[in-house]
C-alpha cells in the first residue's frame, strides 16, 4: 500500500514538472519570435537589432531544451 502510495505521488510529480517544462518552453521559444520579429510588433526602439538576434537565439535554443526535457519524461532516472 505505501509502495502504490509513492509510486503515485511520484508519477504525479513526474506529470507537474514535464508540464511546467513544455509551458516554459513554449514561452521561451513565444519570446524568441517576439525578439527576431521586434520590428513588426513596433519594439524596435526598446530592443536594438544585434541584442534581438542574441537573445532571441539563446531563448530559442533554451525553449527548445525545456520543451525535448518535458516530453523525454526522464527526472527521477
Amino acid at each position: 500500500m505505501d509502495e502504490d502510495f509513492d509510486d503515485k505521488k511520484q508519477r504525479a510529480y513526474i506529470n507537474r514538472r514535464a508540464i511546467m517544462d513544455l509551458g516554459m518552453g513554449l514561452i521561451y521559444s513565444g519570446m524568441a519570435v517576439v525578439m527576431f520579429f521586434a520590428e513588426k510588433f513596433g519594439l524596435g526602439a526598446v530592443f536594438t537589432p544585434p541584442f534581438n538576434y542574441i537573445f532571441g537565439g539563446l531563448c530559442l535554443l533554451y525553449g527548445g531544451f525545456r520543451v525535448y526535457r518535458g516530453i523525454k519524461r526522464d527526472y527521477l532516472k
